[in-house]
């Protein structure tokens, strides 16, 4: 019996010390968190200890019984709405174990902007959760890393490079132009009217763009990548699926998908990549490649994760947001036809009747700028921004906590009465007619691109290949919303239509 008690004492020590630790990580952590929050005046919703508020959002988020309507007040995320009107502007909610400030108060915002310290950095549920489809590359990185990338990416997408490539956006156009014109030619009927469902061609044509930018001429091996980063961004949810202790690492269907397709892409991209031995193309790969001879003193990638990740952000950030922007521009276009036409008229004008375009022809399309930045307005495909307090940070009037995530929420900044006047629900480009100091109260209550220093290095290609989009499509093809269209806005990893955006086109 005395030899069988020390043995026992040391078990039920560990097991003691188990459950300490269980506690820490599970709840006092994160109640700490809390707790220096709440001294600061900042409340919200009270959390379960394992999965925080994910049961009280997903329960919201099932009681949504009303359709949207295209001009109205949407009902994506609806607890954030609650919340606001429960706790205000800035309160702390929690995904699992992530704790998070939401914040759509634009003092709050403005701070954040200003905020220049390496200190406040991305999240690291970027990184884990959502690793599989972002990796470590410059849209997740931290940091020295994240310098070293950025430094690497942000030169190839300056104005200079981007006039470079409108020849390239218009050669997309032009193929998706043709496309629509066979379509009509093999199914219209007497009025030569057909119905398209428009997303599969939206993001053909960006992948397209996306692919010959970084892989010159190997973009027909990197047009294959496409349908599977598509896969992979449908295996891996929607807000409600992070921060749920270990859940990342079990072996479900969603994980073994998201795990084997990130696999294969990682693959295809190093596949390129290592062909390119004495390469001298001048492509994003290359600027890549050369990169990662350098980045061992930064970054605690790989050289072939620092290849991989960084290809792979740059393809998803290049095709999949401005894609998005173009299927919501070209609902909104069709829903309000006297806003089409003042934008057809403008580009038939500026254009003369040439099918031709260029840098100076697109740089005179007020109309159309004005048009693009109010479907950004009204859906940013990237409705959230996102950052991770890595220290101890005072943020305006507020410390938060090391560790604490910080969500901007694009949508209800985008759409607030008291930024954008009563109709900031409403389709209005002509709020933008003196650009966007005159359109609202402040311009950071408009970031479809972010903010900071972390703003989006690809925003002005971003407009410039929906400038052409629209310019080609809007000088071919009139177009009106199908009946068979349903409205339903949906926020998994970007705001997308649920159900897709199907349209009536005709051939002017």
């Amino acid at each position: 019996m005395e030899e069988i008690f020390p043995h026992f004492s040391a078990i039920f020590l560990l097991f003691c010390g188990f459950l300490t630790y269980l506690c820490h990580v599970l709840w006092w952590k994160h109640e700490s968190c809390r707790i220096k929050l709440r001294k600061q005046g900042i409340t919200g919703p009270p959390p379960s200890m394992i999965l925080g508020n994910i049961p009280e959002m997903k329960r919201m988020v099932s009681e949504i019984s009303d359709t949207p309507k295209i001009d109205g007040r949407l009902t994506v995320l609806p607890y954030f709405q609650h919340w606001t009107n429960n706790y205000g502007k800035l309160f702390r909610f929690a995904l699992g174990g992530i704790q998070l400030l939401y914040v759509s108060n634009l003092e709050m915002v403005k701070e954040i902007s200003r905020f220049r310290s390496l200190e406040l950095g991305k999240p690291a549920y970027l990184q884990n959760e959502r690793g599989a489809l972002l990796g470590k590359g410059l849209i997740t990185a931290n940091g020295a890393a994240w310098s070293h990338q950025r430094k690497t990416i942000t030169p190839q997408l300056c104005t200079e490079k981007i006039k470079d490539m409108v020849e390239l956006m218009v050669e997309s156009g032009n193929i998706l132009v043709e496309t629509w014109e066979r379509i009509i030619e093999s199914e219209g009927e007497d009025d030569g009217i057909v119905e398209i469902m428009v997303d599969q061609h939206m993001r053909n044509f960006t992948s397209y763009i996306a692919s010959k930018m970084i892989f010159g001429n190997d973009h027909h091996k990197g047009f294959k990548i496409f349908p599977k980063c598509q896969a992979l961004i449908n295996a891996m949810g929607g807000a409600t699926t992070l921060g749920i202790p270990f859940s990342r690492f079990l072996p479900n269907k969603a994980n073994r998908t998201a795990w084997e397709l990130s696999k294969k892409i990682h693959g295809m991209i190093m596949d390129i990549a290592n062909e390119r031995t004495g390469s001298t193309s001048e492509d994003m790969l290359q600027v890549i490649l050369e990169a990662a001879q350098y980045g061992d003193e930064f970054s605690p990638l790989t050289k072939d994760e620092f290849i991989a990740d960084n290809c792979k952000d740059v393809f998803f950030g290049g095709y999949e947001p401005p894609a998005l922007a173009a299927i919501w521009g070209l609902m909104l276009l069709a829903s309000h036809p006297e806003w089409q036409a003042r934008a057809r008229s403008e580009v038939l004008e500026v254009c003369e009747g040439q099918q031709h375009l260029d840098y100076d022809m697109l740089s005179k399309m007020k109309v159309l700028k004005m048009v693009i930045q109010e479907v950004l307005r009204l859906y940013p495909g990237v409705a959230l921004a996102s950052r991770e307090a890595l220290q101890d940070v005072k943020i305006g009037n507020v410390q938060v906590p090391k560790g604490v995530g910080i969500w901007i929420f694009l949508l209800a900044l985008h759409r607030d009465p008291e930024l954008w006047g009563p109709d900031a629900d409403v389709f209005n480009p002509e709020r933008f007619v003196d650009g966007v100091a005159g359109a609202c109260k402040s311009p950071l209550a408009y970031i479809p691109f972010g903010l900071g220093a972390r703003v989006c290095p690809g925003q002005n290609m971003a407009i410039m290949e929906l400038k052409v989009l629209f310019a080609r499509i809007l000088s071919n093809f009139n177009l009106t919303i199908s009946p068979n269209y349903h409205h339903s806005p949906q926020f998994g990893l970007l705001l997308a239509p649920e159900h897709g955006v199907q349209l009536l086109i005709q051939r002017i």
